[in-house]
C-alpha cells in the first residue's frame, strides 16, 4: 500500500486538489455529454448509439494525459515555448482566416492532414500569448513602468493576436483581451499603461469586427439579448429552450439521461451543456459545478500568491483565470445572464482539440505548482543541512 501511495506521489505531483477537480468534472463530463449526444445519434442515423460515448472519452483521457505530460516539464520552459509558438499562431491565424473550414459562416478550424482531426489556431494562440505575456512581464518586473521598452511589445502581441482572432471569433477575442488585463493588472503595469492597452485593444476589437467574417452575428445577438430583457418575446430560440431545462430541472433534475430539451436544444452537448446539467442534475448539480470551477480559480490564486519568481505566479494567474472566465461565460450564457456566444464549458462540453488545449493549460498550472514545492523543499532541505553541519561542528 504505501509503495502504491509512493508511486502515485511520485507521479502526481503538483495541487491535489487541482488533480481533483479536474478528475471530477472530466468523469461528469463523459456522463453529461453521453446524455446530451443522444439527439446526435437519431439525427446522424448511427447504429452504434455508444459512438460519441467512446470518442469524447478517448479525447477525455487524452486531455488527462496531455496535462499530466505538460505537468512533468519544468514551467520554465514554457516562456521558450511560448514565444516559439506566438509567433506561429499568427500565419496559422492568417491561414485559418483565409482557407481553414467555415461552419456557422466563420473560418475557425484547421485539418490536421494525418490524424484527420479539425482543430482551432485561436486555442493556441491564446494559450500562448498568455504564457508569453507572463515571460515578458516577469523579465520586465525591475522596468514595468517603462512604456517603450516594455509595454509596446506587449500591446503589439496582444493587439495583433486579439484582432486575428476576433475577425472569426470576436467573443473569445474579448475574454483573452480581458485575461491579458488581469495578467498586466497583477503584474503591475501601472492604470494608465492598462488604460492605454484598453484603447488599443477596443481599437484592434473594432477594426476586426468590421473587417471580419462575425460583424452582423455579433452585432445581432447584442441587440437581441438588450431587446429580450425587455419583451419576451424576443428571447431567442436556443436561450428559450435553455430556459425550460433549467425550470423543468427544479431542485434536484430529472436524473441522468432523463433530459427532454437535448432533443430540441441547439448544441446541448457543447455550448448549452450546462443548462442539460441544470435539467438533469437540477439546482444541486449546477451549484456543485459552478463550485469547482470556483476551487479551480481559487486553488490557481493560491499558487501565484506561494508562488516565489514572477513568471510562475503570472503564468499560473492567467491559465486559471482564461479557464474560469469561459466557464462563467458559458454558464451566464445558459442562464440567461449574457448574449449568446458560442463559447464551449471548458472539461466539460463535448470537443476535439479544445479539450487537449485545456489539459495542457492545467498541466502548465500543476508544473507552477510542482515546481514551486520542489523548490520549497529543496530550500527546506539545504536550510536543516546547515543547521546540522553547525551543530556538529
Amino acid at each position: 500500500m504505501n509503495q502504491i501511495k509512493a508511486w502515485i506521489d511520485e507521479q502526481f505531483k503538483g495541487d491535489p486538489i487541482i488533480w481533483a477537480i479536474v478528475i471530477l468534472l472530466s468523469m461528469f463530463s463523459i456522463l453529461v455529454v453521453y446524455s446530451a449526444t443522444g439527439t446526435l445519434v437519431y439525427k446522424d442515423e448511427v447504429v452504434n448509439t455508444e459512438q460519441y460515448l467512446f470518442k469524447h472519452s478517448k479525447l477525455v483521457f487524452a486531455s488527462l494525459v496531455v496535462m499530466w505530460l505538460a505537468h512533468k516539464i519544468p514551467y520554465r520552459k514554457y516562456a521558450l515555448y511560448a514565444r516559439l509558438f506566438m509567433f506561429l499562431s499568427i500565419p496559422l491565424l492568417v491561414v485559418t482566416y483565409l482557407f481553414g473550414s467555415n461552419i456557422n459562416e466563420a473560418n475557425r478550424w484547421l485539418m490536421i492532414p494525418v490524424i484527420n482531426q479539425a482543430f482551432q489556431p485561436s486555442d493556441l494562440a491564446k494559450l500562448s500569448l498568455i504564457a508569453a505575456l507572463a515571460a515578458m512581464l516577469a523579465k520586465r518586473q525591475s522596468n514595468i513602468k517603462d512604456l517603450t521598452g516594455t509595454l509596446i511589445p506587449v500591446i503589439i502581441s496582444i493587439g495583433v493576436i486579439s484582432a486575428l482572432i476576433g475577425m472569426a471569433n470576436m467573443s473569445t477575442a474579448i475574454l483573452l483581451l480581458i485575461t491579458c488585463l488581469l495578467i498586466m493588472f497583477i503584474g503591475r503595469v501601472p492604470l494608465q499603461h492598462l488604460a492605454l492597452v484598453v484603447m488599443v485593444g477596443m481599437i484592434g476589437l473594432s477594426v476586426a469586427m468590421f473587417t471580419g467574417q462575425r460583424k452582423n452575428t455579433f452585432i445581432s445577438r447584442i441587440e437581441t439579448f438588450m431587446d429580450s430583457k425587455d419583451d419576451d418575446s424576443k428571447v431567442p430560440f436556443q436561450a428559450e429552450q435553455s430556459y425550460i431545462a433549467i425550470a423543468t430541472g427544479g431542485i434536484t433534475g430529472k436524473g441522468p439521461g432523463n433530459s427532454e430539451q437535448r432533443n430540441t436544444l441547439p448544441h446541448p452537448y457543447s455550448d448549452f451543456i450546462y443548462a442539460i446539467i441544470l435539467e438533469e442534475y437540477g439546482m444541486v448539480g449546477g451549484v456543485s459545478v459552478l463550485f469547482l470551477y470556483l476551487a479551480l480559480l481559487y486553488r490557481g490564486m493560491r499558487i501565484v500568491a506561494n508562488s516565489n519568481k514572477a513568471f510562475g505566479g503570472l503564468l499560473s494567474a492567467g491559465l486559471s483565470f482564461a479557464l474560469v472566465i469561459q466557464a462563467l461565460v458559458n454558464m451566464a450564457v445558459a442562464v440567461g445572464l449574457g448574449p449568446i456566444t458560442g463559447l464551449p464549458l471548458p472539461l466539460l462540453s463535448m470537443g476535439g482539440t479544445s479539450l487537449i488545449f485545456t489539459g495542457t493549460a492545467l498541466g502548465i498550472i500543476l508544473s507552477v505548482s510542482r515546481g514551486d514545492h520542489q523548490e520549497e523543499a529543496s530550500a527546506v532541505g539545504e536550510t536543516s543541512k546547515k543547521g546540522n553541519q553547525l551543530r556538529t561542528a
